[in-house]
């Protein structure tokens, strides 16, 4: 089980590639990339500042990966966040689950990405020409949990 917090981008090709490749025992590996996206209605999304505590985020983010793994049957585990300012196009995070059977893989990493999405001590601003604003939480991401 991997688990990295960090400011700097990462490979999205190496890191999954060394996931898989570490995988003797795997049958499925499922990855997930969140990606920047611009502001709709055409305001023009200048950057986004991701904000945490170090210790806890990562101490909570391990408690998750730990909770997918005896929830699903699975191999590894790896979450890599990011931190700090982004551009739209940038990758803020990536997920991966490795499991003897695909279904087990997928449901894993379906599960990190909705906790990561609404449950994980990150704090995000968006900043524009027009100044910024803190994103707040969707009532969307909430309904995904409850399905866990």
């Amino acid at each position: 089980m991997t688990i990295r917090v960090q400011e700097q981008p990462f490979d999205l090709g190496e890191e999954a590639n060394a996931f898989a490749d570490a995988q003797d025992d795997a049958g499925a590996v499922v990855t997930f990339t969140g990606i920047v996206r611009d502001l709709p209605g055409g305001v023009g999304l200048d950057r986004m500042v991701i904000e945490h505590y170090p210790g806890m985020t990562e101490k909570a983010l391990g408690q998750i990966a730990a909770d997918a793994r005896t929830r699903w049957e699975l191999a590894d585990v790896l979450i890599i966040h990011r931190y700090g300012e982004m551009r739209a196009g940038e990758r803020i995070m990536m997920v991966a689950a490795a499991a003897r059977h695909r279904k087990n893989a997928f449901d894993a990493a379906e599960f990190l990405m909705d906790y990561l999405k609404s449950r994980a001590p990150f704090w995000k601003k968006e900043h524009t020409t027009d100044g910024g604003d803190w994103v707040a939480a969707r009532d969307e991401d909430e309904d995904a949990l409850k399905r866990w």
